[in-house]
């Protein structure tokens, strides 16, 4: 990577990934290549930012047809590090993530972000990428990289791009096809949910609590959604709030059978 990354010129744009590519992903890469001379996406499925080893052994690994996916949408460059060479023998240093790290997922899954924090910053240093690509849907992971990124005094500019959905709302994961097809045609209640949410802001209600309510009980409503957490706090920082005063995110994670997924909506005035 780092001999063709000395005889670029102009902008590299980078969309890091764990493969499984889906359109979620084309539109990172869309906007990538739109934007950059030349895209590089990596492909690694890091082991570090797992909290269950089945969990990393189920996540679905398909290198041919992503790479081919990568080609036909403009990518100049797959940079597909082995396990070793990110992680080799007595590897010891970790990239300890800021406060963004602490709520949420923090709480639902420790270590998960020092696992991202340390890959990212690995795979930014072997691209020394202009500008990196991150979905919003994973609201929280966005606002850990740009933190870190931020006190390491790195120099790419992290981008946020739009969640892409599928036509009944339910965000576009690779996480999507393990769901059974009775749990998947349940799932997009969790885009109703979240909806249920805003259209109360939008109405004028202000209290976190109500809010988060509406959330909780339009997503206990469908049995087989079990829900793990309904957060709303404020967008920069992550933190709760009883009043919203200032843009806010809504965050919830869920299970259908073993599945996780996670997704979010802003609240803007």
């Amino acid at each position: 990577m780092a001999q063709w990354r000395l005889s670029q010129t102009g902008s590299i744009g980078f969309v890091p990934t764990m493969g499984a590519l889906h359109q979620g992903h084309a539109e990172l890469i869309h906007r990538s290549v739109a934007e950059n001379d030349k895209t590089v996406l990596s492909i690694f499925v890091n082991a570090t930012q797992f909290n269950e080893q089945k969990d990393f052994e189920a996540y679905p690994r398909t290198f041919e047809a992503d790479s081919a996916m990568a080609k036909s949408l403009g990518v100049s460059a797959v940079y597909a590090p082995t396990a070793n060479s990110m992680y080799p023998d007595g590897f010891q240093v970790a990239i300890e993530p800021g406060t963004a790290s602490i709520p949420m997922e923090g709480l639902s899954r420790p270590g998960h972000f020092r696992g991202v924090a340390t890959v990212v910053v690995k795979l930014l240093h072997a691209v020394q990428p202009h500008n990196a690509y991150f979905g919003r849907k994973d609201f929280q992971q966005l606002a850990v990289v740009r933190e870190v990124v931020r006190a390491l005094d790195m120099s790419p500019v992290i981008i946020g791009v739009e969640t892409v959905r599928d036509s009944d709302g339910l965000a576009l994961s690779s996480r999507n096809v393990r769901l059974s097809p009775s749990h998947r045609d349940k799932a997009g209640i969790i885009w109703q949910a979240l909806q249920a949410g805003q259209k109360l802001f939008t109405a004028g209600e202000r209290g976190s609590s109500r809010i988060v309510q509406a959330v909780h009980d339009t997503l206990i409503s469908e049995p087989n959604c079990n829900v793990e957490y309904v957060t709303l706090c404020e967008a920069k920082t992550l933190i709760s709030e009883d009043t919203i005063t200032t843009p806010s995110v809504i965050c919830v994670a869920v299970r259908f059978g073993d599945v996780r997924l996670i997704d979010n909506i802003e609240l803007n005035f």
